[in-house]
């Protein structure tokens, strides 16, 4: 099995480490960018120059140049994300003792630890990225995941501004941070539905908590992928994420995901661990409502309809006496405080109860393209969907209202 872990650093200066660096060469491209002679391919920038009807040069931009424009671009809105607590100061000291009395001649000398005060430390950090120009900067939730830390963020020209987190987002390994300040540089944001698949893939972050704002390009090596990512104490399924060779490092949790014309097409969240280039990002397009959400209301308001359940797979269908190879059973937690059905919610109140198969959301099977927190988080709260469930052999179609999730 595949371990993947969150990309964010974590553990204070043993979580940063030390890097090994080595050096690689990178031809250098001129500033204007065109090559020694006209209908000719530049061999460093990849650019070709071409004539056109009045004999003057117009340049066509290779990739590489593509590429180089497209971190200039969004590069300054890129912002690293630090994490501090505040520790104990511990001090220690040696008590002298006479375990015979006063008058003995035997001291014996016991070391011991005191606290004395706190110091703020640093203990891990991540990658965020400015979407308003006022201050509201896009990151995981793993990373600002401490309630009792404290946040600040370091522009790309190295200043520093204290970050408030505002939300959690409770279905999406996001958050958002707010600073004050700015005018701020802000990123494009791109449409993550119309990537395709070897597409071109630029990865922006606070590598190893050491390098602000490395740059690592690749392609887009898969789509809709499904993932359980584990770190800090935190174990966290993810759906419907994007996967890319651009290397992902420990530390790039919460930067963007860019495409060959500088448009942020997903938040960089975990990497698999033992292999080669193997990284994951949150689609754009599911961060886009969390954004909408917290700028309109200073909070993530997503909908639910309120039930505990688990992807049909073939297993679980014969374990169940299941006739159907897709949907999404109802099923309580293995704690015993973890029901079926939310009590009070849209689908106790739809009649919804465990053991029930939901088949389908407005016509669209429930599978392992389309989970059921995927189709349910595309809508808002008070939507009405429609929805078909099977119970003892027998469909039924209900439409339900879906609510606010509740916290």
């Amino acid at each position: 099995m595949v371990t993947v872990i969150f990309s964010g650093v974590v553990g204070g200066a043993a979580g940063y480490g030390s890097s090994t660096l080595k050096t690689a060469f990178a031809p250098r491209v001129s500033e204007n960018g065109v090559g020694n002679s006209s209908a000719t391919q530049n061999n460093n920038s990849k650019e070709v120059v071409k004539q056109n009807n009045q004999g003057s040069s117009i340049p066509v931009v290779g990739e590489e140049d593509a590429v180089v424009a497209a971190v200039r671009k969004t590069s300054p809105a890129v912002v690293s994300v630090i994490i501090s607590l505040d520790q104990p100061v511990l001090e220690q000291s040696v008590r002298q003792i006479k375990p015979f009395g006063d008058n003995s001649p035997f001291v014996f000398s016991v070391p011991e630890v005191k606290q004395n005060g706190v110091k703020r430390q640093v203990v891990g950090g991540g990658t965020g990225f400015f979407v308003s120009s006022d201050g509201y900067v896009l990151t995981n939730r793993h990373v600002a995941a401490r309630a009792d830390a404290f946040y600040k963020v370091v522009t790309n020209d190295g200043k520093e501004y204290d970050a408030k987190v505002l939300d959690r987002d409770p279905v999406n390994d996001l958050a958002v941070l707010k600073v004050e300040g700015g005018p701020f540089p802000v990123v494009t944001l791109g449409d993550s539905d119309t990537i395709q698949i070897a597409q071109r893939a630029i990865a922006i972050g606070y590598a190893l908590g050491e390098f602000r704002n490395t740059v690592s390009v690749g392609v887009i090596s898969g789509l809709g992928r499904n993932i359980q990512a584990s770190g800090g104490g935190q174990v966290e399924a993810l759906e419907g994420l994007i996967q890319t060779d651009a290397a992902i490092n420990p530390g790039n949790s919460g930067g963007p995901l860019v495409n060959s014309k500088g448009e942020v097409v997903g938040v960089n969240v975990a990497t698999s661990e033992g292999a080669q280039n193997i990284g994951f990002a949150i689609p754009i397009n599911a961060a886009k409502p969390v954004i909408v959400s917290v700028k309109k209301s200073g909070r993530i308001i997503r909908p639910q309809l309120g039930v505990r359940n688990t992807p049909i797979t073939p297993e679980i269908a014969e374990k169940n006496g299941l006739k159907v190879a897709y949907g999404a059973l109802i099923i309580a937690g293995a704690n015993s405080t973890e029901g079926a059905v939310v009590p009070g919610s849209p689908a106790e109140k739809a009649g919804l109860k465990s053991g029930d198969v939901i088949l389908e959301i407005d016509g669209v099977h429930i599978d392992q393209n389309h989970s059921l927190a995927s189709l349910i988080t595309k809508h808002n709260v008070g939507d009405t969907v429609r929805l078909k469930y099977l119970r003892d052999g027998k469909e039924t179609v209900v439409n339900v209202v879906l609510e606010e999730w509740k916290r």
